[in-house]
């Protein structure tokens, strides 16, 4: 959510940077609602000044026995006294109408962020690997021999409908060996605290970090009214909702590993084909939660922490900064990793990772004490995939495919395999 006191000292400022997005201009609108709200509070705050005052020479007439001008006076008490709450109610009204608009409104960018409309015009940072040069015609995930033993769309579909897959055997055990290694990276390599939490969560916490008000039919809500997450980024980010944070604690790294769920209501008819876009799949979400000075630099590190782990597993990528239209509601950079997938002969996305600054953290309320002393500050917030569990398979899988239909399985995951290296192609680990 943005600052209002910011909005009103430089309204040009703000349009201009909502401009990149390619949005119209606001403040105007936004400043106007303010104007009325600000200006019923003091007219409020006036009439309760004349009540406090009519009360008093009412109790100084009652005194003097002028009955008359006490019941006047009274009369005139009561007439402030309600025109007082009219007031207040319409200058709650306006204020519900101006948080309203507030949070309706997408983060601001950085100005280092390249100008675009769409994903064409994303600017290439950098790229690791060489994708290999295959004297056969790769297969997609789903088609390789040694896979579709272990990868079940029929019987998922019959369970759940579509865009949900059935995971059996060396499959599955190289989707969890996955997951494994990446916590253990992090951990051990990257200081980040591993943390399991609720993939069910209140409608503040998906408010918190954006997912809510405006794009809820991208999520699910039981008919208790809580949601099931989208990415843990929405629990891991929501730890600070509420708290005034010691600033000696920050900045706060955690990892989980956990179920994911998206409506995808606004890809219908893309990607429909394997386990690429699923309703349900699965990601090890990276946070931070910093100060206001180091969330840039913490954006920088976050990347790297997510690069490391496709150079560990031999898959070739690129590094994308996203242009301000392509970017995400809560993000002011975006730095998309893209891995090669030789079935598609294409990059695709498989982990964003985002430094939203103080957006999220006002709509939480999160806020830290500055080491020196002084006014408690927002805190910043950070978040990325590192990765996702699922598109990484998917990688995994059209990398090391080979043209027996066999997959040779990269050298970071044997450990959690026990020591295989190979799904054959009969779908055996071996």
């Amino acid at each position: 959510m943005h600052d209002i006191r910011a909005i009103r000292e430089n309204p040009a400022a703000f349009d201009a940077l909502l401009g990149r997005r390619g949005l119209e201009p606001v403040s105007s609108a936004i400043l106007s609602l303010d104007s009325a709200r600000r200006a019923k509070i003091a007219a409020a705050e006036e009439l309760q000044a004349e009540q406090n005052k009519a009360s008093k020479e009412a109790g100084t007439a009652k005194g003097r026995g002028d009955d008359a001008e006490f019941e006047r006076l009274r009369a005139l008490v009561a007439a402030k006294k309600d025109q007082a709450a009219t007031l207040q109610a319409d200058a709650g009204a306006l204020d519900v109408q101006l948080r309203d608009m507030l949070m309706g409104i997408p983060n601001l960018p950085l100005e280092t962020v390249p100008v675009g409309k769409d994903e064409d015009d994303n600017v290439e940072i950098r790229r690791w690997g060489t994708p290999r040069e295959l004297d056969f015609a790769p297969r997609e995930h789903f088609d390789i021999a040694g896979v579709k033993p272990g990868m079940d769309f029929e019987t998922a579909a019959k369970l759940s409908g579509a865009r949900f897959v059935l995971l059996r055997g060396g499959v599955a055990r190289i989707h969890r060996a996955l997951a494994q290694f990446m916590l253990d990276l992090h951990i051990t390599e990257h200081g980040l605290t591993e943390t399991w939490a609720p993939v069910l969560v209140l409608s503040d916490m998906m408010e918190g970090t954006g997912q809510l008000p405006k794009f809820g039919e991208d999520s699910y809500q039981t008919r208790e009214g809580w949601w099931l997450i989208p990415t843990s980024e929405v629990t891991l980010t929501n730890t600070v909702h509420g708290d005034l944070v010691d600033h000696a604690t920050l900045p706060r790294r955690m990892t989980a590993h956990s179920q994911c769920f998206r409506s995808e209501a606004g890809s219908a008819g893309r990607d429909t084909a394997g386990m690429l876009r699923q309703h349900q799949f699965e990601k090890v979400e990276m946070v931070s939660i910093t100060d206001a000075e180091t969330g840039v630099a913490e954006h920088a590190r976050m990347t790297r922490c997510a690069e490391t782990v496709l150079e560990r597993l031999g898959l070739p990528y690129r590094t994308m900064a996203l242009c301000t239209g392509d970017m995400g509601f809560g993000a002011r950079i975006t730095h998309d990793l893209e891995v090669w997938l030789p079935g598609q002969n294409k990059y695709r996305e498989i982990s964003s990772v985002s430094y939203c600054g103080d957006f999220q953290a006002r709509r939480m309320n999160a806020r830290y004490r500055p080491a020196g002393g002084g006014k408690p500050e927002f805190v910043h917030t950070l978040n990325g995939s590192g990765l996702a569990v699922g598109r990484a398979l998917i990688a995994v899988l059209e990398n090391g495919q080979q043209a027996d239909g066999s997959v040779q399985l990269p050298e970071a995951l044997h450990p959690y395999l026990g020591g295989k290296t190979r799904l054959s192609a009969e779908g055996d680990l071996i």
